[in-house]
């Protein structure tokens, strides 16, 4: 078969194809031959279009304006239609064509006259640029019918159509094509299961990508090799070819096995969700001690998955998951990489002992020092800018400052003309199942919190998720070394929050504060209640 030449304007011969049913009824199994548009024979397979399909990786790399050059004449024992199967293999491959020829035990008579051999009927089949339809199958055809069809003309038409409808869908070319999957397994209940999701698609936005799609398969525990189903991984494939996505983000962290599997079969960049929270982290550093704990997270992440990288697809080349100051390591010698770690560690622990000093000496003068911790996003670094007018960046994304920011301010109490100075830390957001890779590199940042005299939890009350938002930091706050001072819970957002949810909240937190840092409500009675809490913090250390 591999000697066989075929005209480039054609979809197959009536030659090549009783060829290919004559060996096809010989063995009986269906065969895959893969031409080029030069006609030459590529590859053949024993199986059916979905068991021989070409590796992904293995394909040319055009993109979703593009097909991929290949066409696949292929023989079936059953006398129907293309199945779902095969056309998917299709679309997953981005396959020119496929022309499925069906058998018969016994000569038929074709419909226009004349011995076929072995062949009933033959469908051609090819993809359409709608995510809806995705491909077209021709009614039954002769033999001299599908001969009849001019091939060439067909697939240039396409990938003008193709072309026509990628171009118009970008929008902007700077934003990544990103599908995101979840898995739902027995111990995880709906609501948790969907607020992990909607907090992945917020990552994927921050990190300057575009969800196209969502998802989703319920397992009683995750595939060992690919977290999810071999099916739901040929659907997300499928996705991937319709849509032109250009990365998949899964909603829990992949061992690299299952990183290297799941790229192998869909063919673009696979990564999970600590790696996307480190790409924002490569994002939002901008001080010298940020980017430093921000390389020292991301190589201590990628050491255990530089095996196979490089060999089918590279990691480097920019998008989400590649970029940061330690990217250029990525895919360097195991050695090289675990020396830079040894160095940026001791860099690290440079700067632990600096924030100590700087700690010990605000101490030795007596002033009381206040970290603002919460969930991401909740309005910290709004509160710091409302209360020391600070101008710290912030915005309504996750992650939107990473440094922390330490600046002093001065109350007036209320009952007297005494003013009393502090320091206020805006410290980084927390958020559920932080990798143990950024509190490890985060440990000198984490460690403003444990010093602290006390903290301000800042909450974002019109988040429908706020009550696993305050377990969330709760339970970080318990796995810190050391326990950390009495904390104020102050609820922002006020503005934005339904009245069911802040009745709710003040029957649970009858001492907590209700803000607006944004609009600046209630920030005089937060302020007396920040000296009370000093004051609180202070005779619970000297008794």
């Amino acid at each position: 078969m591999y000697h066989q030449r075929l005209p480039v304007d054609r979809v197959t011969t009536p030659e090549f194809a009783q060829r290919l049913a004559s060996i096809s009824t010989d063995i009986n199994q269906a065969v895959c031959a893969y031409i080029d548009r030069r006609g030459h024979v590529i590859r053949v397979g024993v199986g059916s279009p979905h068991q021989t399909q070409i590796p992904v990786l293995e394909l040319p790399r055009y993109g979703a304006e593009r097909l991929c050059g290949i066409r696949c004449v292929a023989t079936q024992l059953k006398i129907e239609p293309p199945s779902h199967s095969v056309l998917t293999a299709m679309a997953i491959q981005r396959l020119d064509a496929i022309a499925l020829l069906t058998l018969t035990g016994t000569g038929f008579k074709r419909k226009g006259g004349g011995a076929t051999g072995y062949i009933r009927d033959a469908y051609l089949a090819h993809l359409v640029p709608d995510p809806v339809e995705k491909w077209i199958v021709s009614e039954p055809l002769t033999l001299d019918e599908l001969d009849e069809q001019d091939f060439l003309d067909l697939a240039e038409s396409l990938e003008e159509e193709f072309r026509r409808v990628f171009v118009a869908q970008q929008v902007d070319t700077d934003h990544e094509r990103v599908i995101v999957v979840g898995l739902q397994t027995d111990r995880m209940d709906e609501d948790t299961f969907n607020n992990g999701l909607e907090e992945v698609a917020r990552l994927v936005d921050t990190a300057g990508g575009d969800v196209l799609e969502t998802v989703t398969q319920k397992r009683s525990k995750p595939h060992p090799r690919t977290v999810i189903g071999a099916g739901k991984v040929d659907d997300i494939a499928l996705s991937v070819q319709t849509l032109g996505a250009n990365l998949v983000v899964c909603d829990r962290d992949l061992s690299p096995a299952q990183v290297r599997n799941l790229e192998a079969h869909i063919g673009v960049r696979v990564v999970d969700r600590t790696e996307l929270i480190l790409d924002i982290f490569a994002q939002r550093a901008q001080s010298g001690a940020g980017k430093l704990q921000v390389e020292l997270a991301q190589l201590e992440y990628q050491l255990p998955r530089l095996t196979g990288r490089g060999q089918a697809m590279s990691r480097l080349g920019g998008g989400i998951g590649t970029r940061g100051p330690g990217e250029t390591k990525l895919e360097t010698e195991r050695r090289a990489i675990q020396k830079r770690i040894t160095r940026l560690q001791r860099e690290v622990d440079g700067i632990q002992e600096h924030r100590a000093r700087m700690r010990q000496r605000r101490q030795h003068q007596s002033v009381p020092s206040v970290a603002i911790i919460g969930y991401t996003n909740a309005g910290k670094s709004t509160l710091l800018n409302r209360l020391t007018d600070a101008e710290v960046y912030a915005a309504d994304q996750l992650f939107a400052t990473l440094d922390p920011t330490t600046r002093r301010i001065s109350i007036p109490e209320a009952d007297s003309h005494e003013v009393r100075s502090l320091v206020l830390t805006d410290t980084v957001g927390f958020i559920q199942d932080l990798p143990p890779a950024l509190m490890d590199a985060f440990r000198a940042t984490l460690e403003e919190v444990t010093e602290a005299d006390a903290l301000i939890h800042v909450v974002d009350a019109s988040h429908h998720a706020w009550k696993e938002h305050i377990r969330s930091v709760m339970g970080l706050l318990g796995q810190m070394p050391i326990a950390p001072g009495p904390i104020l819970l102050v609820f922002n957002k006020l503005d934005k929050a339904n009245t069911d949810a802040l009745e709710l909240a003040k029957d649970e937190y009858p001492q907590a504060v209700f803000i607006s840092a944004a609009n600046n409500l209630g920030m005089d009675t937060l302020r007396q209640k920040i000296l009370q809490l000093i004051d609180y913090a202070v005779a619970k250390e000297a008794g």
